[in-house]
C-alpha cells in the first residue's frame, strides 16, 4: 500500500509545494480536491488543439470538442450507474444543481405542500428550500439530529405525510463527515409519494454511488471535490421526472423552435443546459473519472478510512482537544476545537506549519447553532494522504495547543 500511495500522490504535483519552509500537508478535500496531471495535461490540451463550441460547429474542430463533451457525459452516466445520458446535466456544481431543481419544482408547491431537509445541510441545501417555500407558499420542515451528529430516522418518520412533495438530504455532512442512511431516507420518502433530492458533494470520492440501487430522484455532485476543475458539476435526474418539468434558464442550446410568438424547447439534457457550458470543465470531469477507473480505489478508501481513525485517535489522546460529533458512520471529515482558541486562530497557526485546514462555520451555520458552536476546524482526507500527514496534523495540534 505505501508504494501504490506514492505512487499516486506523485500525480498531484501540487503536493510537493512548500508553504514556507514547510512541505505542503493538505487536509481540506472537502473543501476541493487536488487536480492529478492528467486532468490539468486534459485541459491544456483542450484549450491548445481542440478549442471550439459544441453542437453547432460545421468544422473538425468543432466536432472533436463535441465529440468530447458528449463523451464526458457517457462517462459521468456510467460513473454514477444511470440508465442513460439524457439523464446527465451539466451545472455548475452542487449550487446550481440544487438550484435548478427547486426553479422547476416550483409548479408543483403550494401551500399545502411540504419539503423536508435535514440539521446537517450546507446552506446550498437550505436556501433554496427556503426561497421555494416563500415563493409557493410551502412549508419547509426540518429533521433533527442526535448530538452524535446522527440523522434521527423517527423525526424523519414523523415529518413525513402525503403532504410531502420532496425531501433533499446530504448524502455525507460536510461539516461532521456523518454518512447518513440515504437508503432508508429513500424507501421512506418513497412510501410517502415525494420525490428525494440527495446532495452528493461530500460522497462521490469516497464511496460507490448506483443511482439504479439508491432509486433517488435526483443526485447531485460538484466535478471539483471529484479530482477535476472547478465551475463543473452534476445534476442527475430520472428522464421520467425531468421530461415533464419545465426548463430553468432560457437561451441557446436549450431550444428547439423560436419565433416571436412561441418557443418550444429541446430534448433532454439540453432543455436544462441553457448557452455555451463549460466544455473543457467536463473534459477535465471525464478525465477525472477516467483516473479513478485505472486504480484501486477499494483499497485506497480503506487505507483513507484507516487515516481517519488514526487521526481521529490521536487528537483525542491530547488533552483539551473536543471532537465535534461522533457519528456512527464517518466519511473522511474529522471536525474538532481546541480548548480556549477559536477555530480561525487554529487555522492561521497550522498554516503557519504548513498544514491547510478549513476553519469556520462550514457554510452549515444551522447546524452550528444546533451544537452552539461557533464554528470547528476541519481537517478532511483524501484518497493522496498518508500517515506522515496525519503525523505532522497531530504535530501541528500539539504545538498550536502549547501557543494557545
Amino acid at each position: 500500500m505505501p508504494q501504490i500511495k506514492q505512487t499516486i500522490r506523485s500525480d498531484f504535483p501540487i503536493l510537493e509545494r512548500k508553504i514556507g519552509d514547510n512541505k505542503l500537508v493538505y487536509l481540506d478535500n472537502a473543501a476541493t480536491t487536488q487536480k492529478p496531471l492528467q486532468v490539468i495535461n486534459a485541459l491544456t490540451n483542450y484549450y491548445t488543439n481542440v478549442n471550439s463550441n459544441v453542437h453547432r460547429g460545421a468544422h473538425k474542430l468543432a466536432d472533436e470538442a463535441t465529440e468530447l463533451f458528449e463523451d464526458a457525459r457517457y462517462k459521468v452516466k456510467c460513473f454514477i450507474n444511470a440508465n442513460a445520458t439524457e439523464e446527465i446535466i451539466f451545472t455548475r456544481g452542487v449550487t446550481e444543481s440544487i438550484n435548478l431543481v427547486a426553479n422547476v419544482l416550483t409548479a408543483d408547491m403550494n401551500d399545502e405542500s411540504e419539503i423536508i431537509i435535514s440539521e446537517l445541510e450546507h446552506h446550498a441545501n437550505i436556501v433554496p428550500w427556503q426561497l421555494l417555500a416563500k415563493r409557493s407558499g410551502a412549508k419547509l420542515k426540518v429533521c433533527r439530529i442526535s448530538d452524535d451528529g446522527n440523522l434521527d430516522i423517527y423525526d424523519l418518520k414523523n415529518k413525513l405525510n402525503k403532504h410531502t412533495k420532496l425531501v433533499a438530504i446530504s448524502h455525507v455532512s460536510n461539516a461532521l463527515g456523518t454518512l447518513l442512511p440515504i437508503d432508508e431516507v429513500i424507501k421512506l420518502s418513497h412510501a410517502n409519494g415525494a420525490k428525494v433530492l440527495i446532495d452528493g458533494a461530500q460522497a462521490v470520492a469516497h464511496l460507490d454511488v448506483d443511482v439504479k440501487i439508491l432509486d433517488c430522484d435526483f443526485y447531485t455532485f460538484s466535478g471539483h471535490k471529484l479530482f477535476g476543475p472547478t465551475g463543473i458539476g452534476i445534476l442527475y435526474g430520472k428522464k421520467e421526472i425531468l421530461e415533464v418539468l419545465p426548463p430553468w434558464q432560457a437561451g441557446g442550446e436549450m431550444i428547439d423552435r423560436v419565433t416571436f410568438e412561441e418557443t418550444t424547447f429541446n430534448q433532454l439534457p439540453y432543455k436544462f443546459e441553457a448557452g455555451t457550458p463549460n466544455i473543457a470543465g467536463a473534459v477535465g470531469l471525464g478525465t477525472a473519472i477516467d483516473y479513478l477507473a485505472r486504480i484501486d480505489l477499494s483499497d485506497l478508501r480503506h487505507a483513507e478510512h484507516l487515516l481517519v481513525l488514526m487521526a481521529l485517535e490521536e487528537l483525542r489522546k491530547i488533552d483539551g482537544i473536543q471532537i465535534v460529533g461522533n457519528p456512527s458512520y464517518r466519511v473522511s471529515i474529522i471536525s474538532f476545537l481546541i480548548e480556549g482558541s477559536h477555530p480561525q486562530d487554529v487555522g492561521t497557526l497550522l498554516d503557519q506549519q504548513g498544514i491547510a485546514v478549513r476553519a469556520g462555520h462550514h457554510c452549515t451555520m444551522p447546524l452550528m447553532n444546533r451544537l452552539n458552536l461557533p464554528g470547528t476546524v476541519r481537517a478532511s482526507f483524501s484518497l493522496y494522504n498518508s500517515e506522515a500527514d496525519v503525523i505532522r496534523l497531530i504535530k501541528g495540534v500539539k504545538k498550536v495547543k502549547s501557543f494557545v
